[in-house]
């Protein structure tokens, strides 16, 4: 297995742990996650597809999915858009303005 195939692996286990709260199940056994690809520099790049086009907790599910890929060693990046939600336009532009590097991650 290479590098990226990997952190592929690392971050599909990382996404096993955020919850859709709604559900009880897991962002990939949703489908939440979606289109996920890595790239050799570590840039993450997903579709993000709430679990309705009304989604009420939409913004802290993606956060968890965002926060739960900047603890993944090797993630250095992510580009994620948001589809498929009434409030993907506002949200996209919400995100671009979060810190998604991994070089954002909290000081311990």
């Amino acid at each position: 297995m290479n590098g990226s195939e990997q952190l592929k692996t690392d971050i599909f286990q990382a996404l096993t742990a955020v919850i859709d709260p709604e559900t009880g199940a897991d962002v990939l056994r949703m489908r939440i996650v979606a289109d996920l690809t890595v790239d050799e520099a570590g840039l993450v790049t997903y579709l993000f597809r709430p679990s309705s086009p009304l989604c009420p907790i939409a913004l802290p599910l993606v956060i968890s999915v965002i926060e739960a890929l900047k603890a993944v060693p090797g993630v250095k990046d992510q580009q994620v858009t948001v589809v498929d939600y009434v409030g993907a336009d506002e949200l996209n532009a919400i995100l671009r303005s979060l810190p998604l590097s991994s070089e954002d991650k909290p000081k311990s």
